[in-house]
């Protein structure tokens, strides 16, 4: 079951308190033998590994991809939204560090998470963590879109969900067109913020202001 599928399944008998601890499903982690494939591959890419400087590189480049495919729990903290307060409340300019599945390369750049909030609210910092949670893992930027808005919807059960994510893709800037600089901007839209046409402006236009 996906972080997303695990939270719809705990909203759906919890209590109004409710503070399930969420996770990405594990994969099973074989640090040695992903050490073992770095300095396979490497010397397979005519590398010296018995030089000095290059010595440790197989287990560096091991950990690195384990921490870039290893998300971290957390408690989804929420509240009751005591003032039914029920104008948009928007996090931007959180950082988004994923890899592309098709070359294992990064893509790196911002998401612009928002709400029209029901019953609850949501604490502030879960936005950022919901959003790294969701990052560590490789795919494509469409798909983390949809997953991190699916989260928010099936979790906090709001009135509206916007997840806009803008990110350059180093297989696209360093290899292939080598088209440096270059943004890739999703959006899911959940809601009223994908029905209702002035909520979804207004969402739609606090993102772009973030640029």
């Amino acid at each position: 079951m996906s972080a997303a599928g695990a939270a719809t399944a705990v909203s759906r008998s919890a209590p109004a308190g409710w503070r399930p601890r969420v996770s990405a499903t594990a994969p099973e982690v074989d640090a040695v033998a992903a050490e073992r494939a770095a300095a396979q591959l490497l010397s397979a890419l005519g590398l010296d590994l018995t030089e000095e400087s290059l010595v440790e590189t197989p287990r560096r480049m091991a950990q690195a991809l384990i921490e870039l495919t290893s998300g971290r729990d957390f408690d989804l903290t929420t509240f009751p939204n005591d003032e039914d307060y029920d104008e948009l409340v928007l996090v931007r300019d959180i950082p988004v560090q994923s890899l592309c599945e098709h070359h294992v390369l990064p893509f790196v750049g911002t998401a612009h998470v928002g709400y029209l909030p029901g019953d609850r609210i949501l604490g502030l910092s879960k936005f950022a963590r919901m959003v790294d949670l969701h990052a560590r893992r490789p795919q494509t930027q469409e798909r983390l879109t949809k997953r991190i808005a699916d989260h928010l919807q099936s979790a906090l059960r709001p009135r509206g969900v916007g997840v806009v994510i803008e990110a350059e893709h180093t297989c696209m800037s360093l290899r292939g067109a080598r088209a440096g600089g270059a943004r890739t901007t999703t959006s899911a839209l959940f809601g009223l913020l994908r029905d209702d046409p002035r909520s979804r402006a207004e969402f739609l236009a606090l993102t772009r202001s973030a640029a």
